[in-house]
């Protein structure tokens, strides 16, 4: 099993919105891509909450079956349509995959 995290800050404004549109949109964006692969066991996207002390807007949670899973997901055509969005209006982004025993 593969687990795969990302976190994103969003700019203020870009794309004609504010953050909190923009966080909205993305979320959406990537919960349409829960289920393009098979091999996805879990996919969660969630915000940060407010008041907490956080260092992102956004992550999501993927657990996989495997490497060759996230490669399937990382080309496939819905989820690559949503990049440039997300490139749009992110400011930074980090990533982490892991094996989960």
């Amino acid at each position: 099993m593969l687990r795969h995290i990302v976190m994103w800050t969003l700019h203020p404004h870009a794309e004609g919105a504010d953050k909190a549109s923009n966080l909205e949109k993305a979320k959406a964006l990537l919960m349409s891509c829960a289920q393009v692969v098979p091999g996805i066991r879990a996919f969660e996207v969630a915000s940060a909450t407010p008041g907490m002390d956080c260092d992102a807007d956004l992550v999501l949670h993927m657990l996989l079956d495997d490497a060759q899973v996230l490669a399937a997901y990382q080309k496939h055509p819905q989820h690559a349509a949503i990049k440039p969005f997300m490139k749009a209006v992110v400011q930074a982004r980090h990533c982490m995959d892991f094996n989960v025993k």
